[in-house]
């Protein structure tokens, strides 16, 4: 495999096809990176670029290389994924980031997809799965575990927040239509834009459309901040 060019990766892909997804992997264990990196490496459309054992190393290699998408570990020495993932969304850089974590640390998961995370994946998921994630992310789409899915609703459900108990909350819709918040409580409730089409009778196009301006009119990131955002607005409340 080559290495990467003078501005941090190479300059396209085999045979000039379309250039592979650039990684950086951050994680305090050798042994995790390595099991990733031979992974990766086998894949002639992602290539590890870059290597980190702290979060502190994982900005400054995303400064300085640019990837598509840092795998990020959550506990880390010096500075944590959840730190290092603020920072790296925060420079508004193309980065986006995957967090990779165990059970134990899935009380965190509220807390990383708010400083950005497009992506949360549990350790213990096939590799197979985690590469696919990548993709997905590389691509501009949020991809989640359906475990820490379950983890995400419930850390909600135990949040006092004013909106569930006072009703909607217009002040994170301002300037959303009627049809988008029907729009946005669907997507909170994961509805992919094809099951939102068939919800409201509309064509798959236009719930794409619509999903689209909640981006913009909401500076959300992607869908997952969305959906984070349909809780915290009282749109959707989390089963008890």
């Amino acid at each position: 495999m080559s290495g990467p060019g003078p501005e941090g990766g190479p300059e396209g892909g085999p045979e000039g096809g379309p250039a592979p997804i650039r990684v950086i992997l951050a994680d305090d264990q050798p042994l995790i990176r390595s099991g990733l990196r031979v992974l990766i490496n086998d894949a002639p459309d992602i290539q590890v670029i870059g290597e980190a054992g702290t979060g502190a190393e994982a900005v400054k290699l995303v400064a300085q290389h640019r990837p598509d998408v840092a795998v990020m570990d959550i506990r880390m020495p010096e500075m944590d994924g959840i730190e290092a993932t603020r920072l790296i969304t925060d420079a508004g850089g193309p980065t986006r980031v995957v967090m990779l974590t165990t059970f134990d640390d899935d009380e965190y998961v509220y807390s990383a997809l708010r400083a950005g995370a497009s992506g949360f994946l549990v350790k213990d998921m096939a590799l197979d799965s985690i590469m696919d994630a990548v993709r997905v992310v590389a691509s501009g789409d949020a991809l989640i575990a359906p475990s820490v899915t379950r983890k995400l609703i419930a850390e909600f459900a135990v949040r006092p927040e004013p909106a569930r108990v006072r009703g909607v909350d217009n002040s994170l819709l301002s300037g959303v239509t009627e049809r988008e918040r029907e729009v946005l409580t669907l997507v909170g409730r994961g509805m992919s834009n094809s099951e939102i089409a068939e919800e409201l009778y509309i064509s798959a196009a236009t719930a794409k459309a619509h999903v689209a301006r909640l981006f913009t009119k909401l500076g959300a990131r992607d869908r997952v901040q969305l959906v984070i955002t349909a809780y915290e607005a009282g749109l959707v409340a989390p089963s008890r």
